[in-house]
C-alpha cells in the first residue's frame, strides 16, 4: 500500500479527518484510527479552501531531548545512555499557519524542528521490534523551547509548555515503513535564512526504540504524538519571523511569530 497523507480541516465549526488526493480532501468517516485507517468518503472540498488544523489532537505530546549528539554537543551536554523523555501539554499544539507567542515570562525563546510520530493504536511495553506498528504515521514538528526558563529550572514544564509552543503539521503521512524514515533530511529556516539541517539517521535512539522505551511506563493512545529530538543549530525567535520546518518527504510547517499582547 502507497503512503496516505492524511489531514485534520476545519467543517462548520469543527474538526474533520480527510485524505489528501491530488489537492482535494477527502472525508475519513471513521476517522483515521481504525482497521483499515480510515474509509474515504465524499470530498470535503479543495485543500486551499480548507483551514488545515494540526493534524493530531493528543492526550499527551512525549518529548525526547538530547537525540542528536550534535545538538547535544551545542549545549554542552552529554548524550544519555537511554532516553530522556520530557512532557508537552495538548494546549501547546497549534496548526499550519497559526502564531507562535512569545511570552513575557521569557526573553528566549529558540525553535527546533523535529520529526513527530502520531501514534496509531493502544500499546503498553511493547517490543522495539514491534513499535513502528503502533504508528500510524508522521508530521513536521517544532518544539519551541522558552531557554531561559528551561536552563533556570530542574524541570523543564514551563520552558516547554507554553501556548503555542508545539505547532504540527501540515499532514500525517500514513503507511511508512520504518526504513522510509530512518534518513531524512530535517530543516528549520527562519526569514529564509537556514538555522537547521540534519538528518533522522543522526538520531542516536531510532523511532522505535523511543516508542517502546515510551510505552514501558505509560500507556499510548492513537492521536499522541512523539517528538524524536532536534538537529543542531537551534536558535532565537522574535516577533515578526517567519519560521518553516521542513523534513523530507513529508512536508513544511510554517508559523508565524509574534509577542503576546494584554
Amino acid at each position: 500500500m502507497s503512503p496516505r497523507r492524511l489531514v485534520r480541516v476545519e467543517v462548520d465549526g469543527g474538526a474533520r479527518w480527510g485524505e489528501l488526493r491530488d489537492g482535494e480532501v477527502h472525508d475519513l468517516r471513521d476517522g483515521p484510527f481504525g482497521d483499515p485507517a480510515g474509509r474515504r468518503g465524499a470530498p470535503l472540498g479543495e485543500l486551499s479552501r480548507l483551514r488545515l488544523l494540526a493534524p493530531a489532537a493528543p492526550s499527551k505530546i512525549v518529548c525526547v531531548a538530547r537525540n542528536y549528539a550534535a545538538h547535544a554537543a551545542e549545549h554542552a551536554v552529554e548524550v544519555p545512555a537511554t532516553p530522556l523523555l520530557f512532557l508537552k501539554p495538548p494546549s501547546a499544539v497549534i496548526g499550519p499557519g497559526d502564531a507562535i507567542v512569545l511570552p513575557p515570562e521569557s526573553e528566549r525563546v529558540e525553535h527546533e524542528a523535529e520529526l513527530a510520530l502520531v501514534i496509531g493504536r493502544r500499546c503498553r511495553r511493547i517490543d522495539e521490534a514491534a513499535a513502528w506498528s503502533a504508528v500510524l504515521g508522521v508530521t513536521c514538528a517544532n518544539d519551541v523551547s522558552a531557554r531561559d526558563l528551561q536552563r533556570a529550572e530542574k524541570l523543564w514544564t514551563r520552558g516547554k509548555g507554553f501556548d503555542t509552543f508545539c505547532p504540527l503539521g501540515p499532514v500525517v503521512v500514513a503507511g511508512l515503513a520504518a526504513e522510509a524514515i530512518a534518513d531524512l533530511e530535517v530543516a528549520c529556516t527562519v526569514n529564509g535564512e537556514l538555522r537547521q539541517r540534519g538528518r533522522t539517521s543522526e538520531m542516536v535512539f531510532s523511532a522505535a526504540a523511543l516508542v517502546s522505551f515510551a510505552s514501558q511506563f505509560m500507556t499510548l493512545v492513537p492521536g499522541d504524538v512523539l517528538l524524536t529530538g532536534t538537529p543542531a543549530g537551534v536558535g532565537p525567535l522574535t516577533p515578526g519571523d517567519e519560521v518553516i520546518v521542513e523534513i523530507e518527504g513529508v512536508g513544511s510547517l510554517t508559523n508565524p511569530v509574534r509577542a503576546e499582547v494584554g
